[in-house]
């Protein structure tokens, strides 16, 4: 039997920030925007940052369907062409997991798909796949199976890296989500005229922030994630809503990829309604998740073996 969740707004158990009008503002819209970029590194930006094994959980997943944008981790459209995961609070980890893949087997095959989302309801090792990536593994009718999951270290990129700049942003204050890493984003700096670099802060939501802002930019933003791998792109612009598209992978090479059409979507719901996780639950946004491939490097303007 189906189980059912409750809402989606339920779900999203940790408030996205806004400025008046701009915080109901809805999908962002993708523009192409021209961005320069000075470097790119594909190897770890220390020597010292080395993988770790992946672990393998032993759990069950359910499925469900998630209007376009409306995952905890802000991505707008559909990503991974459709095949996308929530996961347990204790593993979204104050959205350390937002951007990575998990490779999950159940009855009838495996599946890549992309954490884009939060389940308060699912215990440790309940996972929730979109339907599309539930029927990869089984059939849909079948609502809930056993399945094992690892998270998957440097996978395959799609596209390369793109920014969204958050609905909102000002001199004053700017937020900015990292699209296409493949692996967890680990820190997050940005400098701009007039501003030295400094060190964003990661929200629960997806995005990072410079709480006293960065100026009018344009900026410079470099991203290292959790293997290591280094990425600066420069002229990113102030530009709220928009998804400025880049031309260099966080690592390796990258195809390009049509985002998912968001007309694919469908508002309904598959989970039981369960008791929501109290506050307590949720770790420190500075933990690492069990799904992270290697601990989080502290973010500096400069990365110090």
């Amino acid at each position: 039997a189906h189980s059912q969740r409750s809402s989606h707004a339920a779900r999203r158990r940790f408030p996205r920030w806004g400025i008046g009008a701009a915080a109901a503002a809805g999908v962002a819209a993708v523009v192409a925007v021209a961005v320069g970029i000075s470097q790119a590194t594909a190897s770890p930006a220390c020597a010292s940052v080395t993988s770790q094994a992946a672990a393998q959980t032993s759990g069950e997943a359910t499925h469900y369907v998630l209007t376009p944008g409306d995952g905890n981790c802000s991505y707008p459209g559909l990503p991974n062409g459709g095949l996308f995961v929530a996961l347990s609070p204790g593993e979204y980890d104050g959205s350390a997991a937002c951007g990575s893949f998990i490779e999950v087997t159940g009855p009838d095959g495996s599946v890549t798909a992309e954490v884009v989302d939060q389940c308060p309801p699912c215990q440790a090792g309940h996972v929730d796949l979109s339907e599309q990536a539930f029927e990869r593994i089984a059939p849909l009718a079948a609502g809930q199976v056993p399945v094992t999951y690892h998270p998957i270290v440097d996978p395959p990129l799609a596209s390369p890296l793109s920014v969204l700049v958050k609905s909102g942003s000002n001199p004053f204050y700017l937020a900015l989500l990292p699209i296409g890493a493949g692996n967890p984003v680990a820190s997050v700096q940005v400098s701009s005229p007039g501003h030295g670099w400094q060190p964003l802060t990661r929200t629960t939501y997806g995005y990072w922030l410079a709480t006293a802002g960065a100026g009018a930019g344009p900026f410079t933003v470099r991203l290292t994630d959790s293997a290591g791998h280094q990425a600066t792109l420069t002229g990113i612009t102030l530009s709220p809503g928009v998804v400025q598209p880049t031309s260099v992978p966080m690592y390796g090479t990258a195809a390009a990829m049509a985002p998912a059409s968001p007309a694919t979507a469908k508002h309904r719901h598959h989970r039981r309604a369960r008791p929501r996780p109290t506050a307590s639950s949720a770790r420190s946004q500075h933990s690492l998740s069990p799904l992270n491939a290697s601990a989080a490097l502290a973010a500096s303007p400069t990365p110090s073996c």
